[in-house]
């Protein structure tokens, strides 16, 4: 059963998934007029400003509304996407693929940003207000915008499954795994404090999950980006050398580890699209419970997430493996050949500050997967007592069996949903990019006749007026 989803899993990623992501990023990219490129100036002002304001320029009604502001809604996507697979995930693509297969990574985090930007804007296009939160994503946008009630319903429950509870069952496997090795604690124990933890977060709603990730996810990542570049300013008179062997080993001009440039490119393509999430359908579910004053905003932050995932935390463990030299260990593979690469760099103090990391890592990302789980649930259901029980599931039974199971039936089972939900996806963006295409441009118009903040009145688009919740 494990071999035949294995098979399939590869023939849906490797020939089809992989090429269809690239091709929209690229169509994207040119409708948007490069935007993830000639717009970075203005997602760092947004994102720096709902920093420090925590507020956007909101209605009268909004402000007297409880909501998440655009920072927020950033750490908890930031959460999902920095996770053990920026650690783990890049070591595999590097061992299998070679050096190369890190300028591979970046090529497709440049291109998947834009798709980044067209799924999470028309999240917040879409969105529906709740008593707590706005709620969105792509079950709210296929159903409101392409009027597909089952393929909402379908994409609804696959996200479920797969980021709420098969997703955080691996995080908590690997985080117990960590700890063991690092200190011996027994997973049985770890996994019921992670538990606890995990079910006081999650049973606060989305402001609690928000809070935390708020302050969770620029902890690790600053933290895990300082040390690296320490050792990266150590070892200075060796980056014109790791560039150079990443570029050579990236067109096939120079022979390294995994062999020929088609491993080399589909491992550093395969690796950055599960890391950076571009075109998966899950970001835009906490991007459409922001609370902003134009739907541009939040795909704009959105976008520059990926450039977070890929370009900042890949880069900086992908650096510290080829500064080590280690990557053409044959033995070594995976958390395997991080540790082993900070361990050289650092000395003993590598595979504890590693296990602190995936901790960090690996439980916001629990608490994301799980947010995404409960805004399809919202989406299906009222009832606040099935609420409950996917509370209790994800949270608590699934982090717990996660630290007792071997997972790699659940890795499978969770990679084919993920590709039957981003086939969901890309159905439902490429045929709706046009409104978002037409909230840029609206976007832009604003900007350059002088207001700051552009505004967005549902009444801008007439020919979906009635299909949109909010913005009134």
């Amino acid at each position: 059963m494990n071999e035949l989803i294995t098979q399939i899993n590869d023939a849906i990623w490797g020939y089809v998934l992989i090429g269809v992501l690239i091709i929209c990023g690229i169509w994207f990219t040119w409708k948007t007029k490069g935007v993830q490129f000639r717009m970075v100036g203005e997602m760092l002002r947004l994102l720096a400003d709902s920093a420090t304001s925590g507020t956007d320029s909101l209605s009268d009604k909004d402000k007297n509304h409880k909501h998440i502001s655009s920072f927020q809604a950033f750490a908890v996507s930031v959460a999902t996407r920095v996770g053990t697979g920026n650690l783990a995930g890049v070591a595999t693509a590097i061992a299998i693929g070679g050096p190369g297969a890190v300028f591979w990574m970046w090529v497709i985090a440049l291109i998947g940003s834009a798709t980044a930007f067209i799924e999470s804007t028309l999240g917040q296009l879409y969105k529906q207000r709740q008593k707590d939160s706005f709620v969105g994503g792509p079950a709210y946008y296929i159903k409101r915008g392409l009027h597909c009630n089952w393929m909402a319903y379908l994409f609804a429950v696959l996200i479920t499954i797969t980021f709420g509870l098969s997703y955080n069952s691996i995080q908590s496997n690997t985080i117990c795994g960590a700890m063991y090795e690092a200190f011996g604690w027994n997973p049985l124990l770890v996994g019921s404090i992670l538990s606890v933890v995990a079910l006081i977060i999650i049973f606060g709603g989305l402001q609690r999950i928000a809070n935390v990730s708020a302050v969770m996810v620029p902890l690790m990542a600053i933290g895990y980006f300082v040390l690296v570049m320490v050792i990266i300013i150590m070892n200075i008179e060796h980056i014109p050398h790791v560039l150079k062997v990443i570029i050579t080993n990236a067109f096939g001009l120079e022979q390294g580890v995994g062999g020929t440039i088609g491993a080399t490119i589909m491992n550093g393509v395969k690796r950055g699209l599960f890391s950076n999430e571009a075109g998966e359908g899950s970001a835009p579910n906490v991007a459409a419970a922001a609370t902003v004053s134009h739907p541009v905003k939040q795909g704009l932050i959105q976008a520059l997430g990926v450039f977070t995932d890929t370009l900042l935390v890949c880069s900086c463990t992908a650096f510290m493996i080829l500064i080590s030299g280690l990557y053409s260990t044959p033995e070594l593979n995976g958390i395997a050949l991080t540790q082993a690469a900070l361990n050289s760099e650092i000395g003993a103090f590598g595979p504890t500050f590693i296990a602190i990391a995936i901790l960090l890592f690996a439980f916001s990302s629990i608490i994301g997967n799980y947010y995404y789980g409960e805004a399809n649930i919202r989406f299906m259901t009222s009832s606040n007592a099935v609420l409950t029980v996917y509370r209790v599931f994800s949270g608590g039974v699934l982090v717990m069996f996660g630290a007792m199971a071997s997972l790699e039936i659940v890795w499978n089972l969770g990679d084919l949903c993920m590709a039957m939900l981003t086939a969901c996806n890309l159905v439902a963006i490429v045929r709706l990019g046009k409104y978002a295409f037409k909230l840029l441009e609206d976007y832009r118009q604003q900007k350059r006749s002088g207001i700051k903040e552009p505004t967005f009145h549902r009444s801008q688009m007439p020919e979906i007026e009635k299909d949109l919740m909010c913005w009134e």
